[in-house]
């Protein structure tokens, strides 16, 4: 069995960039249309979607559709499922970017906003204001518990019924940090976007290859090609 893992003192450049048993990329090492579904079939273990998300990732982050779409075979939560994984991990990053300049003394960051819209945060015993930088966290940590809670989703190759309603909330959630960064710290989310793509591939999967998000919450400007 082939451990595709990153390895202690891995480079950055050198992260997720293994190669699976057996899959064959052009020189160039590009995606194409069926590169994801020759890495799901290769892939060995209870993570192999993961693994196959992270390495198309270090492929070429750009390629949003390539990414996104569901491979054949593939089951459709279990999909949703660990790109949102990964959009926590790299929101993470995120969330480092802005710590410096996300500060409750700010105007526009003693509570949550995004424009005009205002949340309340959901971590608390009832709903109530926090500061962008505390409901930023609190949001990432909540959603990365669900996903990993062995309660809603006790396996990686398989998600039950009853946990895909989790999906949308976590979605709609997680929007919301992209939109204070897009809205309130513009620079830094152009510099972590023109990085990670990060934003364009969770609105693809959020509202073109899933319905996760109604179009009605959708924010920030359509400024960005999706690449499809």
């Amino acid at each position: 069995m082939v451990i595709n893992r990153n390895k202690k003192g891995t480079r950055l450049e050198e992260w997720n960039a293994w190669q699976l048993k057996t899959v064959d990329t052009d020189s160039e090492d590009k995606l194409d249309g069926s590169l994801a579904e020759k890495l799901i079939r290769h892939a060995e273990s209870s993570l192999a979607v993961q693994t196959v998300i992270q390495h198309v990732l270090a492929v070429d982050n750009s390629d949003i559709e390539a990414i996104v779409r569901l491979p054949e075979g593939v089951d459709p939560a279990v999909w949703q499922c660990e790109h949102l994984r990964q959009l926590c991990l790299q929101l993470n990053q995120l969330v480092a970017l802005l710590i410096p300049e996300c500060l409750p003394l700010n105007e526009d960051c003693r509570e949550m906003k995004a424009g005009e819209w205002q949340y309340l945060c959901a971590a608390h015993v009832s709903p109530q204001p926090c500061s962008a930088i505390d409901y930023i966290i609190h949001t990432l940590d909540g959603a990365t518990a669900l996903l990993n809670s062995s309660k809603f989703f006790p396996s990686r190759a398989t998600i039950p019924m009853s946990s895909h309603k989790h999906f949308s909330s976590i979605a709609r959630r997680l929007y919301r940090i992209f939109a204070h960064a897009w809205f309130h710290h513009r620079e830094i989310f152009d510099d972590f976007e023109n990085e990670t793509c990060s934003y364009k591939r969770f609105l693809f999967l959020s509202t073109i290859e899933f319905q996760l998000i109604p179009e009605k919450l959708i924010t920030i400007p359509q400024v960005f090609d999706m690449g499809v």
